[in-house]
C-alpha cells in the first residue's frame, strides 16, 4: 500500500478520535463556562497531538512523527507547533544517535542490496567511495576464496568493498556481472565501475585515468595497474552505485516522486478539519 493510501485509510480513525475529543470539550464547557477557554485550548492541543499520533502510525521511519506533527501544524491545529518541535527534536536526536552509533561501530547505517540491471542508490555511496574503499585493501595478498585483509581473490575484494559501503553484492564474478546498470563502453566508464572480461573469470574496479584496481592471482597483491582490456575483451561493464552525488540525487528523485501525492492527502485532511471534525 502506498504512503498516501495508508494515510487516507487513517482518516476515519482520526475523525473518530477528534470527535471523541470534541465531545469531551463540549461536555466540560457546558459544566463550567469559566473554564471553557482553558479546556478548549487544552483540547485543541490534544487534537493536534491525537492527529500527529494517528498520522505517525502510518509510517515507521524516524521522520514519521515529525512529519505528522508538521502536518498538524500546517492544518492550523492549536498546540501543533509544540508537538512539531518536540517530534522534530526527538527525530533529530534519534537520527544523531544512530549516526554516532554507526560511526563508532564502523558499520554503515544504511544497507541495501545491489540490484540486477539498475543502480542502487540507497546506501549513499558513489563511485569515488568505491575507489577509496578499494584502495584500503592495496597490498593485501591474493588468496583464492579470501574475503578479508589476510587475503582475498578478485570477487572477494569486490564483495568486501561494497559491503563496507553498505551494499550487499553476490560472491562470485558471474553473479556480480549482473548487478548494477550496464555501461556501454570503456569510454563511458567512471571510477567505481566494475569491468568483467569475457568468460567472467575475473573482475576489476575502474579507478579512472585508464587504471584499474584488482586482486590479480596467487603470488600477487591487490594493486592498481593500467587497464589492459579493450571493449572487444569485455563481457560487461557494470555501475552498481551512482557515479556521482548528482547522479545519486537524480536516482533518489525517482523514488521520491511516489510521495508527491502526500500534498493531496494534506489537502484532504484540511478539508476534513474545516468540515467540522475540529471546532
Amino acid at each position: 500500500m502506498s504512503p498516501v493510501s495508508e494515510v487516507l485509510s487513517r482518516i476515519d480513525d482520526i475523525r473518530s478520535q477528534m470527535e471523541q475529543i470534541r465531545a469531551g470539550v463540549t461536555g466540560r464547557a457546558a459544566a463550567a463556562s469559566a473554564a471553557s477557554g482553558a479546556s478548549g485550548s487544552a483540547a485543541s492541543g490534544g487534537s493536534a497531538s491525537a492527529f500527529a499520533s494517528a498520522l505517525s502510525a502510518t509510517g515507521n521511519t524516524l521522520g514519521s512523527a515529525g512529519s505528522a506533527a508538521a502536518a498538524a501544524a500546517a492544518l492550523g491545529l492549536p498546540g501543533a507547533a509544540g508537538a512539531a518541535g518536540t517530534a522534530g527534536a526527538a527525530g533529530a536526536g534519534a537520527a544523531s544517535g544512530a549516526g554516532l552509533a554507526g560511526a563508532a561501530s564502523g558499520v554503515p547505517s544504511t544497507s541495501v542490496d545491489a540490484v540486477k540491471g539498475a543502480i542502487a542508490s540507497g546506501s549513499g555511496a558513489v563511485g569515488s567511495d568505491v575507489v577509496a574503499g578499494a584502495e584500503k585493501y592495496l597490498g593485501v595478498p591474493y588468496v583464492f576464496g579470501g574475503e578479508d585483509r589476510t587475503g582475498m581473490d578478485c570477487s572477494g575484494l569486490v564483495q568486501t568493498v561494497f559491503k563496507d559501503l553498505g551494499v550487499a553484492m553476490p560472491r562470485v564474478v558471474p553473479d556480480q556481472a549482473r548487478m548494477g546498470a550496464e555501461v556501454a563502453s570503456l569510454a563511458d566508464a567512471r571510477p567505481g565501475d566494475l569491468i568483467v572480461p569475457k568468460g567472467e573469470g575475473h573482475i576489476v574496479i575502474y579507478v579512472g585515468d585508464g587504471k584499474v584496481l584488482h586482486a590479480p592471482r596467487p603470488g600477487k597483491d591487490v594493486q592498481i595497474v593500467n587497464n589492459w582490456y579493450s571493449d572487444a575483451d569485455l563481457s560487461t561493464i557494470r555501475r552498481v552505485v551512482p557515479a556521482t552525488a548528482a547522479a545519486s540525487a537524480g536516482v533518489a528523485s525517482v523514488g521520491s516522486a511516489a510521495f508527491a501525492g502526500t500534498d493531496m492527502t494534506t489537502a484532504a485532511l484540511q478539508q476534513l478539519m474545516r468540515a467540522g471534525a475540529v471546532s
